[in-house]
């Protein structure tokens, strides 16, 4: 785990967050505290449990990004689900436990990809080995598909006497070596070749999983997973996609997934962070109309993972204990208290998320790594156009921004999504056939193109 200190944390993400201190600080200190825990004897280790955070505040502040950019820092299992999406068992939609199933899924992917990025160029030295064994292929053993190096090697389909083998086995060595050094030159790159790989397409057991049906899939896959021979067929392509794809396959073959499963599980267990969004739209009071799919029931569902319970996945039971859970609601017509009380308790860190004001988006325009400022100016950079911003353009689109959701529905600083991309309509449609090659965006420019839409009294017709 990365050792970084509560103002470290704050300071990486005040990189892409701009204000909500008291959120950044909440989350920072829970990070920082498992870190603590790592250091503590193994007695006491086990009772530290995390304390649960709930960010209460509207749509578009941040909630789910200081999240994400949490799981980030330090590499952890990181999972967003919509509380909305969960049913009461008896009820047909998703079952909480799915909420652990797919944080294992996220942390195997991850350990995976490490474990691949380690053998990288073991596998890629055994993908090279295996393209020149097609290039240069045993006497006898010629494919139909006729590569590039059989009519320059002369290779025919007789059989050769006992007493010229040796010779000949020599030759393809020599031959191998030096087909080998070009492939490592890029010299063959766009050569086409023919090649025999895993069939992926879905199986059965892949699509019972792709609708919904993730324990019965865990079944037939533990069952059947491994009975079935694995189908194959034959690929033509240009040989620097062959060496990708059997590097691809070479480095599955060179890691061991029994280790990779059992760190991935310790790391979901130990780090993982699960963000529970709109959890006030299952507060049990506050939404006595429309369809009720039990919300009490969901809270109870909900409720023996966050406090700490087993769960069976196909890989093995995976404790919920140590994991951080994160939950965020707008509570606009639900309170915190709507919550059922034994859920409210598994969150004893709340913190309220305050609305953007113009100042918010004039910084979110311009300093985080991402602003939209720097994405538009890349974008369009691409097309051979400078784009300059004058200061007086950026308060202009904050306070358009800030406007837009005063009148209608506060989206937070998604609403500069919609601003932005409404600014340069014009300008992207027009990029490619254009001559300027500079372009300068002021506050006269973001009048004239987006005034007679704020004019109108159905703005959200023009602007969501």
């Amino acid at each position: 785990m990365v050792e970084l200190t509560p103002i470290q944390i704050i300071n990486e993400l005040n990189k892409y967050i701009i204000g909500q201190e008291s959120a950044k600080k909440s989350v920072a200190v829970a990070l920082r505290n498992r870190y603590r825990r790592n250091l503590l004897p193994d007695d006491i280790r086990e009772e530290v449990t995390p304390k649960n955070i709930l960010m209460i505040g509207p749509t578009g502040v941040g909630k789910t990004e200081i999240a994400r950019r949490l799981a980030k820092l330090v590499n952890a299992p990181f999972v967003k689900v919509e509380a909305t999406k969960f049913t009461e068992v008896g009820y047909v939609g998703r079952d909480v436990d799915s909420i652990v199933r797919d944080i294992i899924e996220v942390s195997i992917r991850m350990v995976k990809t490490e474990k691949i990025e380690d053998v990288k160029d073991t596998a890629h030295d055994i993908a090279l080995d295996r393209i020149t064994e097609i290039l240069i292929p045993l006497p006898g053993k010629l494919s139909k598909f006729r590569n590039p190096f059989e009519t320059l090697f002369n290779y025919d389909d007789k059989e050769e006497s006992s007493e010229d083998s040796a010779k000949e086995n020599e030759n393809i060595k020599s031959n191998r070596f030096f087909v080998k050094e070009k492939l490592k030159a890029g010299e063959l790159d766009e050569e086409i070749i023919e090649i025999e790989v895993e069939d992926n397409s879905l199986s059965t057991i892949d699509m019972l999983s792709g609708l919904g049906f993730e324990q019965m899939s865990i079944n037939f896959q533990d069952m059947f997973g491994n009975i079935f021979p694995k189908k194959t067929k034959k690929r033509k392509v240009a040989i620097k996609e062959g060496i990708k794809i059997f590097t691809q396959i070479e480095a599955q073959k060179l890691i061991d997934m029994d280790n990779v499963v059992d760190e991935a599980v310790k790391r979901a267990e130990n780090r993982g962070i699960v963000f529970i969004d709109e959890i006030d739209k299952i507060a049990g009071k506050g939404y006595s109309s429309g369809p009720d799919v039990s919300r009490e029931g969901v809270q109870r569902d909900i409720l023996p993972i966050i406090e700490g319970s087993t769960v069976l996945t196909k890989y093995g039971p995976v404790k919920t204990d140590h994991m951080l859970f994160i939950a965020a609601g707008a509570f606009h017509i639900a309170k915190v208290s709507d919550l059922i009380p034994e859920l409210q308790g598994r969150f004893p860190v709340r913190v309220e998320l305050n609305s953007l004001t113009k100042d918010n988006f004039v910084e979110i325009l311009q300093k985080p790594k991402n602003a939209l400022t720097k994405q538009y100016k890349a974008l369009l950079s691409t097309e051979g156009i400078n784009i300059d911003f004058k200061e007086d353009a950026i308060n202009e689109i904050a306070e358009i921004a800030v406007f837009m959701n005063e009148e209608s529905e506060d989206i937070g600083a998604r609403r500069l999504y919609t601003v932005m991309e409404k600014l340069f309509e014009e300008l992207s449609f027009n990029a490619s056939e254009g001559k300027e090659k500079s372009f300068v965006i002021d506050r006269d420019y973001v009048k004239k193109m987006l005034i007679n839409d704020i004019k109108d009294k159905d703005i959200s017709k023009y602007i969501i």
